[in-house]
């Protein structure tokens, strides 16, 4: 009896050290994992990743275009080489659109050095066809392009990558909304290649100083004339030359002081642009011109908390080139292009032409700078929290040196008539206004009107050989300024 006791009790023991090992080697719960956290440190909208202590945010917008009167992207009615509105013919859109994703990513991570930040941003369009000729036509290629406006690391005061430059006003070109080809000031809003610096000195006052790629998108190169090759017809579509650069040879050097303030801002800046031709001819034996230095100016003005109304604000600016045309008709404007109105005075039809270009040269001679003034402003004002108007404008001028103009008159003398002047000195101005509704937030409509104007400077009659991608047959045009009316509408969701 005793021995039964005793295997009973040492198998129950058993049976409990057993059950003991078995509870022990179960999973304890574990903690619950925390996947999204809020990073409160730098604004709505950022996360932690997880498993790092870096803040990451995601944004951007979907937006739908429709440009009436138009002729290309969201300017006047030009012609160039990628749009044709200026032909004012059965070539010519009426209408014009555009859809577009912008994505950008922002992440931040706080260090013994300060914050390090990466940033970039990526648009993909899908934009209306042009056409091109007659019989046959040619349509420009309908699909989806991608365009890269920033990508860059911030570290430490300095900025390595693509982004806006520093030379910019703060809205670009956009002092109260209107078009793409707003005169008077520089515009690097899809981006320019840079090493910049920010000198923070407190008190809302910063200096900076960069070194800018403007080749790396055509941002701040216009045309470098060799008018020697010129034909009679390019001259009439605006192309007084062959745009003869030579390989890159130094960055654009730029400079800026700003004060930040709550009454708005106000900021001086500089660029040095060099001019780094080709050759004469078609070989490096034909010799070259030596190398100029162009340079820009600007000055921009931001007025906030007026008494018209809560939020309410003033942009201005104005600038001055000398051999850097497009510090003020900027990267969105067009660097030639030609315009056609209805019959002139005795004539097939008018016309306008014109040709921007930072320096012109010939065989033997020297590089002659182009200089350029221009300012351009806008007012904002905010009837409600959901409806604002604006109203813009821009105006600016440009003028060839005396060496400059001689040698692209000497082309004209092909085309001009008896009593014709040759003068490519020309004026452009655009004003506008527009009016925007937000119902909700993050959703607004836009609808924008605005008046573009060439002031050209040449008179009298040319003999054209005619323009074959604009339909224009060789003929007897009047030479006048030209005007083009443009209406956008626009839906755009930010998020």
């Amino acid at each position: 009896m005793k021995v039964v006791k005793s295997l009973l009790l040492g198998t129950a023991a058993g049976l409990i050290a057993v059950g003991g090992a078995q509870a022990a080697d179960l999973p304890v719960k574990a903690k619950a994992v925390e996947y999204v956290k809020i990073c409160s440190l730098y604004g709505a909208g950022f996360y932690y990743m997880p498993g790092t202590d870096t803040c990451i945010k995601f944004g951007g917008y979907v937006r739908a275009d429709m440009l009436l009167g138009g002729g290309g992207d969201y300017g006047f009615r030009n012609s160039s080489s990628s749009v044709n509105g200026g032909s004012n013919n059965r070539l010519t859109n009426y209408y014009y659109s555009r859809a577009r994703l912008d994505f950008n990513i922002d992440t931040r991570t706080a260090t013994e050095y300060g914050v390090v930040r990466t940033y970039a941003d990526l648009v993909v369009s899908y934009d209306s066809t042009n056409v091109t000729g007659s019989n046959p036509s040619a349509f420009s290629t309908s699909s989806a392009s991608l365009g890269l406006y920033h990508a860059f690391i911030q570290f430490a005061g300095f900025t390595f990558g693509r982004t806006v430059s520093i030379f910019d006003a703060p809205w670009q070109s956009y002092p109260a909304g209107g078009p793409d080809t707003l005169p008077g000031g520089s515009n690097h809003v899809n981006g320019v290649n840079q090493v910049a610096y920010t000198a923070d000195f407190g008190q809302g006052i910063t200096a900076s100083f960069a070194l800018q790629d403007e080749t790396s998108a055509n941002n701040g190169q216009s045309n470098l004339w060799n008018v020697s090759s010129g034909t009679a017809a390019q001259f009439v579509t605006g192309v007084y030359g062959a745009s003869a650069w030579g390989g890159t040879r130094m960055p654009e050097v730029i400079g800026q002081v700003r004060v930040d303030q709550a009454w708005g801002l106000a900021q001086i800046s500089v660029a040095a642009h060099e001019l780094h031709s080709a050759y004469y001819g078609a070989t490096e034996v034909t010799g070259h011109p030596s190398d100029k230095w162009g340079w820009a100016v600007q000055g921009a003005l931001s007025i906030k908390n007026i008494p018209t109304g809560a939020g309410d604000v003033i942009n201005l600016q104005a600038v001055y080139t000398d051999g850097a045309t497009r510090y003020n008709f900027q990267s969105l404007f067009p660097q030639s292009f030609f315009m056609f109105s209805g019959s002139g005075n005795g004539a097939y039809q008018s016309t306008g032409f014109a040709g921007l270009a930072d320096g012109v040269f010939g065989t033997g001679t020297g590089i002659d700078t182009v200089k350029t003034w221009g300012f351009r402003g806008g007012y904002t004002h905010n009837w409600s929290p959901n409806w604002a108007s604006a109203i813009y404008g821009g105006y600016a001028q440009l003028k060839y040196g005396n060496t400059g103009k001689a040698l692209i008159c000497t082309n004209f003398a092909a085309i001009g008539l008896a009593g014709s002047t040759c003068n490519p000195d020309f004026n452009f101005a655009v004003v506008g206004v527009n009016t925007v509704w937000t119902p909700v937030k993050g959703l607004a409509f836009t609808a924008d009107l605005s008046w573009s104007r060439l002031d050209q400077k040449y008179s009298g009659f040319i003999a054209s050989p005619g323009i074959a991608s604009a339909a224009k047959p060789a003929a007897v045009y009047e030479l006048k300024d030209q005007d083009s009316v443009s209406m956008l509408l626009r839906a755009q969701r930010n998020f």
